[in-house]
């Protein structure tokens, strides 16, 4: 068998000067450029769904706001009705104010004092 060939040199690289492949950054060029709006495009799309259901979140929270207020405001209008009644005034007038139903003879009539 010769043995001539299984002798390794080193090898010696100080004389090489790496190049940039300009193919290689015109496809790393070309795919960011394909790949650029797709990912804006769905970003916005993820932004704005983000913004509606926020804003869908925001206006049931109104809805239950203004039905809230709604049935106070029916609390406070039958509450109202009930304290104007005659029989309540009469009744509060009496209890908290210690008036009285004025007697006949202390009744002046517009016609007596002309």
């Amino acid at each position: 068998m010769n043995r001539a060939y299984s002798y390794r040199r080193p090898v010696d690289n100080t004389f090489l000067v790496r190049e940039r492949d300009r193919r290689r950054l015109r496809e790393l060029v070309l795919v960011l450029a394909a790949l650029l709006p797709l990912g804006l495009g769905l970003l916005t799309y993820t932004w704005v769904h983000t913004e509606v259901i926020g804003t869908g979140y925001h206006i049931r929270e109104l809805e239950n706001l203004l039905e809230a207020e709604g049935r106070r405001l029916e609390r406070l209008r039958l509450e109202a009705s009930y304290l104007a009644s005659p029989a309540v005034v009469e009744e509060r007038a009496a209890a908290e104010l210690g008036m009285e139903r004025p007697r006949v003879e202390r009744v002046l009539f517009w016609e007596e004092l002309r």
